[in-house]
């Protein structure tokens, strides 16, 4: 796993998500069509994947679509699963080839058969690679997530696979999509708001929060090493009192 540290020599947070913002407004304000927004926004995508690679971070997870976002107009929905498409096919090579482990969290039974075939075949083909693993949270909302936990728990404790007093956080952290990731420690969002929109709500319990103002497709090296600057300023107390960790 790769730990070359920020530029002050300090070790980069574990595992950054982002939450990325703004494709939408950036071509509004260029005169241009949304998902011209959203093609732009796949280049920071590359961007960011690489830079956080050669800052060493392990993990990062980024909010490709939202549970809410089927609810847009259906031109644009085609549109961004075209997209994504295109992306799976001709990106699946490169993160191989750079020792990215490519994973995918959210509710793939609103995706097409041919989207699930191309998660499932870059899924398997980076399955090895330990440099960094991306993490696309995709037809993903963290309610639904939780609540489907909730669920699988019962069922096991209705069969009697489970005591409801064994029931505590690891288990329940290790029924969520994203099992075996570990939390993240900096949660950055671009394009000036301020909320986590349905993202990571149980992981993030203890996540450093960054708002950047930089609309996503603008969104470079630069601001994520600005970013986890920031999170190295914070003190991080978990909720104890300073001095007891």
């Amino acid at each position: 796993m790769s730990s070359q540290g920020d530029s002050n020599g300090q070790t980069p947070p574990a595992h950054v998500a982002i939450i990325m913002d703004g494709n939408g407004r950036w071509a509004k304000a260029r005169g241009l069509p949304r998902i011209a927004g959203h093609r732009k926004g796949a280049e920071a995508v590359r961007r960011t994947v690489e830079a956080a690679r050669s800052l060493g971070v392990a993990y990062v997870t980024l909010f490709s679509f939202s549970s809410e976002n089927w609810a847009r107009p259906l031109s644009e929905v085609t549109e961004l699963m075209a997209l994504l498409r295109f992306y799976l096919r001709s990106e699946i090579a490169e993160l191989h080839k750079s020792g990215v482990r490519l994973r995918v969290v959210g509710d793939r039974s609103r995706l097409s058969a041919d989207i699930v075939q191309l998660v499932e075949s870059g899924e398997a083909t980076t399955a090895g690679n330990t440099v960094l693993t991306l993490i696309l949270a995709l037809s993903y909302g963290s309610r639904q997530e939780i609540v489907e936990a909730a669920r699988s728990l019962a069922r096991q404790a209705v069969a009697c696979e489970v005591r409801p007093e064994d029931i505590d956080e690891s288990r329940f952290s290790a029924t969520l999509w994203t099992a075996g990731v570990p939390d993240p420690d900096l949660v950055i969002r671009t394009s000036g708001e301020q909320r986590l929109s349905n993202f990571l709500l149980w992981q993030s319990a203890y996540a450093e929060l960054v708002f950047i103002d930089r609309l996503w497709p603008d969104f470079t090296r630069r601001d994520l090493e600005e970013a986890i600057q920031e999170f190295h300023r914070r003190e991080r107390r978990y909720g104890a009192s300073v001095g007891t960790r």
